[in-house]
């Protein structure tokens, strides 16, 4: 694992009065934006055959199908179909959150055709041999992101890194923690609470939000835009292509960074929405649960959710979040225990509270129960983890929520 101390932010945020509160630098970019478009700079559009044209200068036309079944090539784009409809009929985008819908799906759609032709290029990197993966499962905000680091610290495992799971393209030169660090300067200066909310470094361990994001999978869009028929069509059907492509792109980063033969920790709260489908990829994998109180999960995600919202959004609706979210909470709790059910692998519970109180006592349960090596090496390694968190920006967000109870 990457550990880079000096990214972490140690000013903490300004105030936060409500959940929906923005800072002036967005309506200043949507103003700047709209006078632009006003003088006759065309507007960014968000539509799917433009957003394909747009990205796929450049590359060669098969590269889409480079590595994929044709099963994988139409999910995508039928998922890409859906998401630009959603967009347009549903979302109710700022300008700047019209500028910023385009640029993420560019940017998406160009990544789907550099992996493709990098799979060209270098086909054994689809056969590389993983070491059984650790799946942190659990609700967002339920403490996944605590459990992931902790065992991401241990030196016998690996970790993505943000800059890899956000730009999933090796490259020769690897600019990508560059390219990581300014996407996260950008994103403090529009959001300067998105460190409280979930703290990150470019070369900081990472969930692997990116590599579903690259396949469409839903939980980056529809926590940031009012895309629910986007959600909906997303949870009816058939995950099985995103996992295939989310396997792939670990086997290359895993080749790339030459780790393959120590257990990646992956983590994202989608997860729990599609288990069986990661798990086909990964039957060896070690489970680890989080669980934290349903009420506590659903205040702290529908913070997080209004959030990334109101940037692209001037029209949010608060008590839908909060509804939508209830809904999510019910389905993933439904999906993972189903899950559970038909899984015969090693599988730990922790719940968020016991973790809080005494976290060297959770992880040295964790790690008897799924067999897995505990030395002194990988305590320092994980006490060095805590004490860099120790007093972070994070540690806001409970003082947020007990502002926003009050008011």
């Amino acid at each position: 694992m990457q550990r880079m101390s000096s990214e972490t932010v140690s000013s903490l945020p300004p105030e936060r009065p409500h959940p929906l509160a923005r800072t002036p630098l967005v309506d200043k970019a949507c103003a700047a934006l709209e006078k632009a478009w006003a003088k006759g700079v065309p507007p960014p559009l968000v539509d799917p055959y433009d957003l394909w044209s747009r990205a796929a200068k450049g590359f060669d036309p098969g590269a889409e199908h480079c590595g994929r079944s044709s099963e994988d090539v139409r999910d995508f784009r039928e998922r890409l179909d859906a998401l630009c409809s959603a967009l347009l009929s549903e979302a109710r985008l700022n300008a700047l959150g019209k500028t910023m819908a385009h640029g993420q799906i560019v940017r998406v759609i160009k990544q789907r055709l550099g992996l493709g032709q990098l799979w060209v290029d270098r086909p054994e990197l689809l056969e590389t041999n993983l070491a059984p993966p650790i799946i942190v499962v659990g609700q967002m905000r339920s403490g996944t992101t605590r459990i992931h680091r902790l065992l991401a610290a241990d030196p016998a495992h690996s970790a993505t890194r943000f800059c890899d799971s956000w730009y999933p393209v090796p490259r020769k030169i690897d600019m990508r923690p560059l390219w990581g660090g300014m996407m996260l300067a950008m994103a403090r200066k529009l959001d300067p609470w998105i460190d409280a909310l979930h703290p990150m470094g470019a070369q900081r361990a990472e969930e692997e939000l990116g590599w579903l994001a690259s396949a469409l999978g839903h939980s980056t869009y529809d926590t940031q835009w009012h895309v629910p028929s986007f959600a909906r069509f997303c949870e009816a059907r058939d995950p099985t292509p995103v996992y295939r492509e989310f396997a792939r792109i670990l086997r290359s980063d895993a080749a790339h960074h030459g780790n393959a033969g120590r257990p990646r920790v992956l983590k994202v709260p989608q997860f729990a929405e599609e288990l069986p489908a990661l798990l086909a990829q990964f039957p060896d994998a070690r489970l680890i649960v989080a669980n934290r109180h349903d009420e506590d999960v659903l205040r702290s995600a529908v913070s997080v959710v209004a959030n990334q919202m109101a940037i692209q959004c001037d029209n949010v609706d608060l008590d839908w979040i909060e509804t939508e979210w209830r809904r999510k909470l019910e389905l993933r709790h439904a999906r993972v225990q189903a899950a559970l059910a038909n899984f015969n692998g090693s599988v730990a519970q922790v719940h968020f509270d016991e973790l809080g109180a005494d976290w060297e006592a959770e992880i040295t349960r964790i790690y008897a129960e799924l067999q897995l090596d505990l030395t002194s090496d990988t305590f320092g390694a994980m006490r060095k983890e805590m004490a860099s968190s120790k007093g972070g920006a994070h540690s806001q967000h409970a003082a947020q929520l007990e502002v926003f109870s009050a008011s």
